[in-house]
């Protein structure tokens, strides 16, 4: 997913001015004396006041911010109107630390700006702000106006409208419906003082201290205390970010499945990394729910044991061998062959040529042999230097690791960084004509990104081909808080090309041998309902086999409150009708705060 900077706080300030695709005709003002806050709002997520003055538009201040860059308060008229598209709060940006208290009745005169978080670029939303301001302060110790409580009542089912068409798809020139969709009820509160009660948490607290919660505790609930994504259709419209408005040092350190029981109060903003966003002036105490780290079944003699483990840019200056050998060998029960996606380079994110990553797998190796696994024996292919994405310097690679006391590998020489495995037919079985080998490497799908590596086992006498993946990541494409309805999804394209070409690859070794055992694993960065996912299924040359789960229980990854499918085991014919094939997510990072990676492995039991 994504990377976010340090800069989290900061967020609001990281904006430009709406594209010309969303923007509104301005009105005229009306008279100064006349201007409120549910005026400067409007009707739509645009003020019919942008880029205009308005002046002594009165208040009570809700909340103020004093840290990072984006310094200001919160305005709320206490005489709302009767237009419940109307918000009657609004974010007065001062960039330097407010002289104004809550309770303070205020007039604030100023510009009134449509920012986007993250700029136009990123297609978010806009938010509604009067900068520049003069402040004048009519009395203090006022009662701020009570929050809006935020329950499953409140926010509707249906997630947005459809984006005008005349405007690039954008929804910021709609009138808000907040009674049918639910961003345009979030919408129609941003800047107000809200509420939440007894939430339970669907996203742990992250290193940027912010966790996520719902408030319909009913809606697609996986049986560990998340929310599932589970359709492009059915979106999770009670997820709510909770931030803290003071100090992060008693932020409250949540897993999935906890709650932040009693009131959580404080104006509703809206920023980059995740959309509308309670910034908390009140927190509610943290409710343990008990979530454990999940432990596999041991494979039986006669079962092959296939895992697909994301250790998220493992290099050997980091702290998390141990953590991840310990998963290896007590949650994952010493898997038979592990695919490892995100090995990086000996020296990390160096970038001075280096690509040979021996050290990283060995020391994770040794580190699984301390605490009592097996001694894995491991196969990979260099990539070209700084030509495979990630994080520069790193070269991420996939690598495989196997137990020869369980399995062996056929080493046959012939593959590198730039050459292609090809199919063979030998005394009627299909073979790679080198293992390990790289599917395709020149392929243009495959630019800045990783190459599949592809190799063959056998176990028990039954050779088993496994591809080993690690596909375009989602950086780029549109958050679900966009602007535009329904997002904008381009990082399919080249995820797509990618799913192609290893379905070509699947086809070559099926129409050679019809009942060959195929494995197509890693770390696929799209959903199991995906076009990514039907593609690499093609005509039935593959199956998803976390569709084997019950729909509550497929995810491996957890991103803004939605539990969702990013890993993926795909299995040939051959292995889901004959083998006996047993499944399962071992939740053990994605709903943890103190998490080592931010995927959970897979694990794929079948008898060849």
């Amino acid at each position: 997913m994504p990377s976010r900077s340090s800069a989290r706080l900061a967020a609001l300030t990281v904006a430009a001015v709406c594209s010309a695709a969303s923007a509104v005709v301005l009105t005229s003002p009306a008279h100064a004396a006349s201007v409120r806050v549910h005026d400067v709002q409007g009707t739509t997520r645009i003020s019919p006041f942008a880029g205009q003055k308005v002046t002594d538009v009165p208040g009570i201040v809700t909340a103020i911010r004093t840290y990072g860059s984006s310094k200001g308060f919160w305005l709320q008229d206490p005489t709302p109107d009767d237009n419940p598209a109307t918000s009657e709060g609004v974010f007065v940006f001062t960039s330097s630390t407010p002289k104004v208290a809550p309770g303070d009745s205020v007039t604030v005169t100023g510009t009134v700006s449509e920012f986007v978080p993250g700029g136009a670029s990123s297609g978010n939303q806009s938010l509604t702000e009067i900068t520049k301001p003069t402040v004048t302060t009519v009395s203090t110790g006022n009662a701020v106006p009570a929050p809006v409580v935020v329950d499953e009542n409140a926010v509707p089912d249906a997630y947005a409208p459809a984006g005008d068409t005349a405007a690039a798809g954008s929804v910021n020139g709609l009138t808000l419906d907040p009674s049918k969709y639910a961003l345009d009820y979030y919408e129609s509160l941003e800047g107000m003082n809200v509420q939440v009660a007894d939430a339970r948490v669907v996203t742990a607290t992250d290193p940027y201290s912010e966790l996520w919660v719902t408030v319909k505790p009913n809606e697609h609930p996986s049986p560990r205390g998340g929310t599932v994504y589970g359709s492009y259709d059915s979106q999770n419209t009670g997820r709510l970010q909770i931030q803290s408005l003071g100090s992060t040092a008693g932020f409250p350190t949540a897993n999935v499945g906890d709650t932040l029981a009693g009131t959580t109060t404080g104006p509703l903003d809206f920023n980059q990394y995740g959309g509308y966003t309670l910034v908390a002036s009140e927190l509610g105490t943290l409710r343990s729910g008990g979530l454990q780290r999940e432990t596999t079944q041991k494979q039986s003699d006669r079962e092959l044991a296939v895992a697909t483990y994301n250790v998220e840019n493992l290099d050997p200056s980091d702290a998390t061998f141990d953590q991840h050998a310990a998963a290896i060998v007590h949650n994952l029960q010493s898997p038979d062959i592990v695919s490892l996606e995100e090995i990086q380079d000996n020296n990390g994110a160096k970038d001075d040529g280096t690509v040979d990553a021996s050290e990283t797998v060995n020391k994770l190796i040794d580190a699984i042999v301390a605490a009592g696994g097996p001694k894995y024996e491991w196969r990979s292919i260099d990539p070209v230097n700084d030509q495979d994405g990630g994080e520069p310097g790193g070269n991420i690679r996939q690598a495989f690791l196997f137990n020869p006391e369980r399995v062996s590998f056929t080493d046959r020489a012939g593959g590198d960084s730039t050459t292609a495995a090809g199919v063979t037919k030998v005394r009627g079985k299909a073979q790679l004509t080198a293992s390990p080998g790289r599917v395709d490497p020149a392929n243009a799908a495959w630019a800045n990104s990783r190459k599949p590596l592809a190799g063959e086992f056998v176990f028990h006498g039954k050779t088993v081909f496994v591809i080993a993946n690690h596909l375009n990541s989602k950086g780029g494409d549109q958050g679900l808080t966009s602007q535009y309805q329904p997002p904008v999804r381009s990082s399919e394209i080249q995820r797509h090309a990618q799913a192609t070409v290893v379905n070509a690859f699947v086809k070559d070794i099926l129409s050679v041998q019809k009942n060959a055992n195929v494995i197509a694993l890693g770390d696929m960065n799209d959903f199991e309902f995906s076009g990514t996912a039907r593609i690499l299924e093609g005509d039935g040359e593959l199956w998803s086999a976390i569709k084997s789960l019950p729909k509550s229980e497929r995810y491996t990854y957890d991103y803004q409150g939605n539990q969702q499918v990013l890993d993926q085991i795909l299995v040939s014919p051959a292995i889901r009708r004959d083998c006996g094939l047993e499944y399962d997510s071992v939740h053990i990072n994605s709903e943890f705060s103190d998490q080592i990676s931010d995927h959970d492995p897979q694990v794929l039991r079948f008898r060849p």
